[in-house]
């Protein structure tokens, strides 16, 4: 079982290595041709449709984790830029990942991929907009964060390269850890022990699922390939959906970061709003 586990690992990190390597370095020069001073002017313009669809393309083409969004948030604040845009690049930063979402279409199916992509940008955009009609920008507290420097320079092969090399170190890691233990699931838990018990259609699992990912803190980048041996083994597509949307969009050293800059009622309805993204997610996952 250990040499299966072994054979089950080497496979898949060969196969994430490839992909990751190739894509992000691609995606970084697609980077440096990217116009943000226009993005940038859509995000604070009076359309408010426009301006929460460059909230999601900013999302896109800025491929941060959970906790590295938060500096941008804080510019994007500085910047008095509106409260609802804010939110929706909040919620969608750390989901929306180009070299991840390309992962996840060869590992899960393009139909997956762009339906999750869909889904979150619809939530995203909903919670935002919801977020700044409550009122809740008044839970916004006066925080100066430093660190976060805005780079938009044309892209050339050798930086490309090592743009590539710096995702390596700080995105890599966690998909290995996520290949690692997807090849343990592979080659030691049982194929008929996982479908009895998260194959059947308990809609329960799906919430569960939901909040179990958010201290989990599994980035998306480990989630994809754990996801893909968990659904070979038979375990439902929506409980799944459901762990990776909640892992990737919160996690606790995020929700601390928070409370630095929002308020104890923002940072509980901003827990609570990712988990009702991917429960819902996950019972529409669930459904078709």
């Amino acid at each position: 079982m250990w040499l299966d586990a072994l054979k089950s690992f080497l496979y898949i990190a060969l196969e994430l290595t490839v992909l990751f390597i190739a894509i992000s370095f691609v995606i970084s020069l697609l980077q440096g041709y990217i116009p943000y001073e226009k993005i940038e002017k859509k995000l604070t313009g009076r359309n408010k449709f426009i301006a929460a669809f460059a909230a999601i393309v900013f999302a896109f083409i800025t491929p941060f984790c959970s906790c590295s969004t938060i500096p941008v948030v804080v510019n994007m604040l500085k910047k008095k830029m509106p409260f609802g845009i804010v939110m929706i690049f909040l919620f969608a930063s750390p989901v929306l990942d180009p070299t991840i979402l390309t992962i996840m279409a060869v590992a899960l199916g393009w139909k997956v991929a762009v339906l999750y992509t869909i889904l979150t940008t619809i939530f995203s955009i909903i919670i935002g907009f919801t977020l700044e009609k409550l009122g809740f920008e008044k839970s916004v507290k006066n925080v100066v964060m430093s660190g976060y420097e805005e780079q938009h320079k044309k892209f050339n092969v050798k930086l490309a390269i090592k743009e590539t090399l710096h995702l390596m170190k700080s995105v890599y890691p966690y998909l290995i850890f996520g290949a690692a233990i997807g090849a343990v699931i592979h080659g030691l838990v049982p194929t008929e022990w996982i479908s009895s018990v998260f194959g059947r259609d308990h809609w329960w699992l799906i919430p569960v699922a939901a909040i179990i990912g958010i201290p989990l803190y599994i980035r998306l980048s480990s989630m994809i390939p754990i996801s893909q041996i968990l659904i070979a083994k038979g375990m439902a597509l929506g409980p799944v959906m459901a762990m990776m949307i909640s892992s990737a969009g919160a996690s606790l050293p995020e929700i601390i970061l928070l409370k630095s800059i929002f308020k104890k009622q923002l940072v509980v309805t901003f827990v609570l709003s990712v988990v009702t993204m991917s429960t819902v997610s996950g019972f529409i996952f669930y459904l078709i």
